[in-house]
Order: C-alpha cells, then structure tokens, then sequence
C-alpha cells in the first residue's frame, strides 16, 4: 500500500529515477541528425504546431528565448508554429486539456497533472541532460544574505513563497521532502503563499516580499554563477540577481527532470520528428538549444509515462492531503 511516507520517500529519494533511467542517464546521448527541413505526410492532421510556454518568466522574454527555436521549427516541417505563453503553469495544463496546444516543456508535477486531468490523453517525449549527462535537477530554498537566516531552523517563524501549485520544484517535492522531515508547514512558517512563478518568486525575496522561496537549479557547476542551469543562472543571465545576495539553505534530493509533451493522439510519425528534432537540436543549434533549456547541458534523453509514476501518485497524496485541509 501506497502510504504518505512512501510517497515522500520516492520523491525525496533515488527512487525518483528507476534504476533503468539511472543506468542510461550517465551514457552519452546518441547522435541523431535534424530531420531534414520538407513537407510530412503528418501535416494533414496537424496543420499547425501551437506550442506552450510555462509562466515564472516575464512574457517578453520568454516570447523572444523562443523565437528562434519557433521558426526552426517552422522551418524544419514547413507547419505555421505558434508559441502561446501562458499566465502561469495551470494555464499550460488548461490548454492541453482543451486542446488548444500541441506541445510544451512541463514540469514533471505539471505533467503528472496534466496527465491525470485528461485521462492519460499526454504523452512525454524526452527531457533534458545535464551537464554531467544525467537527467536530475533539485529544487533549492534561497535567502536574502543579508536576512541572516542560513539554515532551515532559522526558517522557523519565517514567510516562504512557492513558485507555483503545479511545479515540482518550487512546490510539490519541498512540500513533499519538508513533511518527511517532521516539519509541519502550516505552523512552522509565519506564512506561505505563491509568487506566480519561479523568477518572481526570488524577485519576491530580494524585495523583502518573503523571507525565503523554494526554486530549481540543476545543482551543478558553480553556484557563484547560479549553476549550470535553472532559474537561478537564467536570472543571473538577465543581470536580475547577483548570486552573493542570496544564501542557499536547503537543497532537495535528485528530480527527474521535467519532460517535453505532446497530445498522445497526434500521429506517430509527427511525434518521431519532434522527438528527433529535439534529440538534434543540442548539435545542431547549440545558440537555440541553451535559449531554451536556459544554460548548458548534454542534450535530452527519451523518456516514457511509466518514469514520471511516481510524480503522478504524489500528485494524489497532494489532492488527498488539500482535501483533509479543507
């Protein structure tokens, strides 16, 4: 039987990445080559491709770390390519539930969702390596330096901003991983809220908003430079943090890091192409491939449902445990 503590524990630990995703995620990702650019068969029964994009970022920089990776895209299958940004992570979820978007990179919880909401009518395609070539991120807690507060005792009394209801990262696992330490979130914080998105949820700290927020980073590289990858060294990117502002005083167990989905009932052809197509894209176009992946990594490995199960199961612990809340 399915219990709290076990779910906690198979997010907070190895067990996030079966043992057959942690055998190959060392590996180094086979060479695919770009689809080559021509008209598909597939494109009758898709004549366009509507791609979404999660919120946590402003609109106008989102809309332009896409665009290129948009008319490639265009380019490559000769299909109109539309991005549609979407106000916040439920409105991504929203859009596929109604049809309205063919693809989007998700979270593994925004996927989980997703998947739950529509019957299982999503399908992942393949999600990011890092740059040791694994396929794991963590999420983070981040301070003001100069709050003081540098360890999660010190959080005690404290206000702490979620990113997002549907992130993994930014919600779901630290919520997860804080229980499984005995710590009771509604007492413990002086009180919690969410930012809207990542970005705005460290915007949000470094404006005295809130004393901490939870956030996700890959975990590797230097942290004076906001990781190899995440929100942290997009941010960092952007002149919007200075790492030295900030302390780090917690940091998750291994995510598996969220996927790229399509609609499941889209052809199979179509889904072989966009699978390729992103397989290729690290190689091929490394500019658009960092826009979008937001730093440096090993390209993407492909991915089934059956790896995200265990998101999906803590996604109904977290519905369960709002419904004895309320």
């Amino acid at each position: 039987m399915i219990t709290r503590r076990t779910l906690a524990g198979l997010v907070a630990g190895s067990a996030l990445l079966p043992a057959a995703l942690r055998a190959q995620a060392p590996a180094a990702a086979q060479a695919v080559a770009m689809p080559a650019a021509g008209e598909r068969p597939w494109a009758k029964d898709v004549p366009q491709i509507r791609i979404g994009l999660l919120g946590g970022e402003n609109e106008s920089d989102r809309l332009g770390r896409f665009d290129a990776y948009r008319k490639l895209i265009e380019d490559t299958f000769k299909v109109p390519t539309r991005l549609y940004p979407a106000a916040d992570y439920a409105g991504v979820m929203q859009a596929f539930s109604a049809r309205q978007i063919e693809a989007s990179s998700m979270g593994a919880s925004g996927y989980a969702g997703t998947w739950l909401d529509t019957n299982g009518a999503v399908q992942p395609l393949v999600v990011p390596r890092e740059a040791d070539g694994g396929i794991s991120y963590i999420s983070v807690l981040v301070t003001r330096k100069d709050s003081g507060i540098t360890s999660l005792e010190q959080m005690r009394g404290k206000s702490l901003a979620w990113a997002d209801p549907n992130s993994t990262s930014g919600y779901l696992v630290p919520r997860s991983e804080l229980r499984g330490a005995n710590i009771d979130i509604n007492s413990y914080f002086s009180r919690t809220g969410f930012a809207g998105g990542h970005e705005q949820a460290v915007v949000a700290v470094l404006q005295k908003q809130y004393d901490g927020c939870c956030t996700w980073a890959s975990g590797q590289g230097e942290m004076s430079e906001g990781f190899t990858r995440g929100n942290l060294r997009a941010m960092v990117e952007k002149k919007m943090l200075n790492m030295s502002d900030v302390n780090i005083i917690w940091k998750s167990r291994p995510i598996l890091n969220g996927p790229l989905v399509v609609r499941k009932e889209l052809p199979e052809a179509f889904k072989r192409d966009f699978t390729n197509f992103h397989l290729a894209l690290p190689s091929s176009h490394p500019d658009i491939y960092a826009q979008v992946e937001r730093g440096g990594g090993l390209g993407y490995a492909e991915v089934t449902h059956e790896q995200f199960e265990p998101i999906v199961q803590l996604r109904r612990e977290e519905a369960a445990e709002r419904r004895r809340r309320s």
